[in-house]
């Protein structure tokens, strides 16, 4: 990369890691769409991405878990089988044009009703725990295909259920995210025994604007600017995934 490409990717990566960060999310999606409009090649892409979602993650599991948003009993059955089948998405690398296309459409519909409708923070019911097991393990597999960390399926699917109120989805979904991330990561190294070092330089940007972001997220927004946040989160994500394919 040229120097003007990693001031560019800084300042992209800083805003994309605050944005997201506030609604309990990496930025994996932003990351993958900025370092592709700059022509990086994807050898690179995945990995860094992964990198950068284990930083954010960390941080927003920290401001979200010390703000009191986190919920232990909703998050482990979510993750028991999500963690293994992030590895396996992470390990394998298949052509996923239609994929990619179908989970596309279904963030970008998911985008439009949180538009639609923001206001309503309530939870009616908890998920069941075989549902939230196999679901886990669904959003694992497609969070390493995609080189995600899942949070920008689970957020969605706890608030749609009403299983969770905005800021402890939010929660629930970094610590999601940074596991995912962490064996997707490791899943990617597995097979291609390649870590871009220029990643660490980027990491810094996302540092910087995943604690703004969480903070602000955790501590001061309140459910209805969340989901506002979170609809353009998905809009972009789901974008990244139909352009890119």
């Amino acid at each position: 990369m040229t120097n003007e490409h990693i001031a560019f990717l800084s300042v992209a990566i800083l805003i994309i890691g605050f944005l997201y960060s506030s609604v309990g999310h990496a930025g994996a999606s932003g990351y993958i769409a900025i370092m592709s409009l700059v022509g990086l090649d994807p050898a690179f892409i995945k990995p860094t991405v992964l990198l950068l979602n284990i930083c954010v993650a960390t941080i927003t599991t920290w401001q979200f878990y010390k703000a009191g948003h986190f919920s232990w009993r909703l998050f482990w059955p979510f993750a028991v089988l999500a963690v293994p089948f992030a590895f396996l998405g992470g390990y394998v690398n298949l052509p996923t044009h239609y994929f990619k296309m179908l989970v596309g459409i279904i963030l970008l519909y998911s985008a439009c009703r949180f538009f639609a409708r923001p206001s309503t923070d309530v939870v009616t019911s908890s998920p069941k725990r075989s549902v939230a097991v196999a679901a886990g393990g669904c959003l694992g597999l497609l969070s390493g295909l995609t080189g995600t960390g899942g949070g920008i399926f689970l957020t969605p699917l706890l608030l749609f259920k009403h299983w969770a109120h905005a800021k402890s989805a939010a929660s629930v979904s970094a610590l999601f995210i940074l596991l995912n991330s962490a064996s997707g990561l490791l899943g990617n190294w597995s097979n291609t025994r390649h870590m871009p070092s220029s990643g660490l330089v980027l990491a810094l940007s996302a540092i910087v604007g995943g604690s703004l972001g969480s903070y602000y997220g955790s501590r001061r927004f309140d459910h209805v600017i969340i989901k506002r946040m979170l609809a353009i989160v998905l809009m972009i994500a789901g974008s990244e995934l139909i352009l890119t394919r």
